[in-house]
């Protein structure tokens, strides 16, 4: 009877594909690319945003009806046009979460951080949620990019280490 080791395990010893192997053959490995961090600090931020916008959906939900919830500037909103708002908030932060790295997706992302900001003049203590998600916004975007410019220099100057996909 053979040792075979069950369909997805690697038998003991196997380190999964890496070789001494040359370069140039088949058992060459590979090194993965590393994702862009700004893609990735952004995406994030506007997925954590979109969820905020559900929170905020229920909030003014729930507000509407309280005598004193919300400001008098703010007409009777009826359930279906905060459900719609809400709704289509999130799922425009869900989709731009995707569209960042593409072209125009930071400026979308930044047109998004403006919407999410006129919230506050329906729900006034949206505006620090706004400025909170304001900051960590131009943050992924400057950190991620200085974070991409490094991974770049270092597979500049280290060319063995670096993706060869």
């Amino acid at each position: 009877m053979t040792s075979q080791a069950p369909a997805g395990l690697r038998p003991a010893g196997s380190l999964g594909g890496v070789t001494d192997a040359q370069p140039g053959t088949p058992e060459t490995p590979v090194i993965r690319a590393k994702k862009s961090a700004k893609v990735q600090f952004t995406s994030t931020i506007l997925l954590l945003e979109a969820f905020v916008v559900v929170f905020a959906t229920f909030v003014l939900y729930g507000l509407r009806n309280v005598p004193a919830g919300l400001p008098d500037s703010v007409p009777n909103l009826e359930p279906a046009v905060i459900w719609t708002v809400g709704a289509t908030m999130f799922v425009v932060l869900v989709v731009l979460s995707r569209a960042c790295g593409r072209p125009g997706g930071y400026v979308a992302g930044s047109v998004a951080q403006v919407l999410v900001a006129a919230w506050t003049l329906v729900i006034p203590l949206m505006g620090i949620v706004a400025i909170v998600f304001i900051g960590l916004w131009v943050a992924s975007l400057r950190l991620g990019g200085r974070i991409d410019r490094e991974r770049a220099e270092y597979d500049a100057a280290h060319p063995d280490e670096a993706p060869n996909v």
